[in-house]
């Protein structure tokens, strides 16, 4: 019997305090599986870091040994990417430390924690910084492809929130990436993604949020070509304390929705307001409500905000089979409102969804060229998300989502937010990153050469010229 990676590694980081899970070791399968049920890989290794040293132990092992290398935070992307066959995962599920500095209102956290970690802590002090909406998924991808979520309008991007990273590069040196220090690098993982290092942990900025005025307004999906162009024309003008994504999905069958909808096909929106004035919430939802039919249900309430993140963990919990697909959005004429309402119509199972993420207020307070988040200038980030816990129905949610986006993708803007991304080939990544993509590339270049770090929504090296 040849020699595994796994007893490879063993003999080789002898300093290395996580935890090495190869093949034949207990737990390999537990270890080895990520959020999406549709991805089934089999690693050589998994290292669980429990320090930067380990990272850059592990870093130089799978570079040395010319292996296939994925850094996996949350494990929560569509495509998988946080894992890998027959090379090394470099696992950062250790490092989940949160540390709160109210008066600076800072949080430093770690590169493996997820945001339920986060918001729980910092909610303790009534503060918070713009994720996602699922709070089991990892920060570090949320962090470095951009982080869109229900504070986006008010507080920006996750990306505009993060004061400083520490890193571990391809070639094992441990650096800082801030306004101060490795500026290049610093400009590059606000959006460029896992491409130039391991992130050991994040420093951001954090606001005053502690209880939102959140929920759903649900109405028939048959309703979906009136709701979107009034919803398309009220959220653009609205404050920035409202926020608001549109949605086609089915109600949850479970409270606190009432039985009589469980599974009920719908549109609508998920709103977050930030504060706790429920009437200045109402007054500033009326407009948009008064301009449509009475609504199925009228959710909205007063709620702690980690109460709003951890609203939808129930309803998408590890292991179900997922597949996605998206696209920037300037514009959503009639045609495209239509194709909206055709796809809600026909979703495949009560899971699958379609939201758009209002892309506005404080994001458009920076220019394209800021960060490497290239799309400043959109107006929404649309994706579609064919679900099911049923392996059965992979190519049933599969062919919806890609029916859905090749009929509303002639609309788009051109680029995807790239958390949002299965492995579409290096065209989808150029148009993702526009302009930005040949700064990127000689960041790259710099900094990862040989590409280790290729299991991402990969910005190649640039050539030397």
């Amino acid at each position: 019997m040849s020699i595994t990676t796994a007893q490879v590694a063993g003999q080789e980081l002898t300093g290395f305090k996580g935890q090495l899970i190869g093949p034949d070791d207990p737990g390999y399968d537990t270890a080895r599986k990520v959020y999406n049920g549709m991805i089934d890989r089999w690693p050589a290794l998994v290292a669980r870091c429990a320090s930067a040293d380990d990272i850059a132990q592990v870093v130089g092992f799978a570079r040395d040994h010319g292996l296939l290398l994925a850094v996996r935070g949350g494990g929560h992307h569509g495509a998988g990417l946080g894992t890998c066959d027959g090379g090394v995962v470099l696992d950062l599920s250790l490092l989940n430390d949160v540390e709160v500095d109210p008066e600076a209102r800072t949080v430093r956290v770690g590169g493996g924690c997820v945001w339920g970690e986060v918001d729980r802590a910092t909610h303790e002090h009534g503060l918070a910084t713009p994720s996602g909406i699922i709070s089991t998924t990892g920060v570090g991808g949320i962090a470095l492809g951009g982080g869109l979520g229900h504070l986006t309008r008010k507080y920006g991007l996750t990306i505009d929130n993060i004061l400083e990273a520490d890193l571990v590069l391809a070639n094992g040196e441990q650096v800082r990436a801030s306004a101060d220090e490795n500026t290049d690098l610093y400009w590059a993982i606000r959006g460029g993604g896992g491409n130039f290092g391991v992130v050991r942990s994040f420093l951001f900025r954090l606001h005053e949020v502690s209880t939102v005025v959140a929920g759903p307004t649900f109405w028939p999906v048959e309703l979906t070509a009136e709701v979107l162009p009034v919803y398309r024309d009220f959220i653009s003008d609205a404050p920035r304390e409202l926020n608001a994504f549109f949605m086609v999905g089915s109600v949850p069958p479970a409270a606190p929705f009432p039985e009589e909808l469980h599974l009920r096909k719908v549109c609508g929106v998920v709103w977050c307001y930030v504060g706790d004035d429920t009437a200045e919430a109402a007054r500033l939802m009326a407009p948009f409500l008064d301009a449509l039919p009475q609504p199925l249900l009228h959710g909205p309430g007063p709620m702690p905000y980690p109460a709003l993140q951890s609203a939808f963990d129930g309803v998408y919990p590890p292991a179900d089979q997922w597949y996605w697909r998206a696209d920037f959005v300037n514009e959503i004429p009639g045609d495209a409102v239509d194709q909206h309402a055709k796809f809600g119509a026909e979703l495949p199972t009560w899971k699958s969804t379609a939201h758009l993420y209002p892309i506005d207020g404080a994001v458009h307070d920076h220019a394209s060229a800021d960060t490497a988040w290239s799309y400043r200038d959109a107006r929404w980030a649309s994706v579609y998300a064919g679900v099911d816990p049923d392996p059965a129905n992979a190519d049933l949610i599969k062919r919806w989502t890609v029916d859905y986006f090749d009929a509303l993708h002639p609309f788009s803007a051109g680029g995807a937010y790239v958390n949002m991304m299965m492995d579409e080939g290096q065209e989808r990544v150029w148009a993702s990153y526009r302009d930005n993509y040949a700064r990127l590339a000689r960041i790259k270049a710099d900094h990862d050469p040989g590409n280790l770090f290729c299991l991402n929504q990969n910005i190649e090296p640039a050539s030397e010229s």
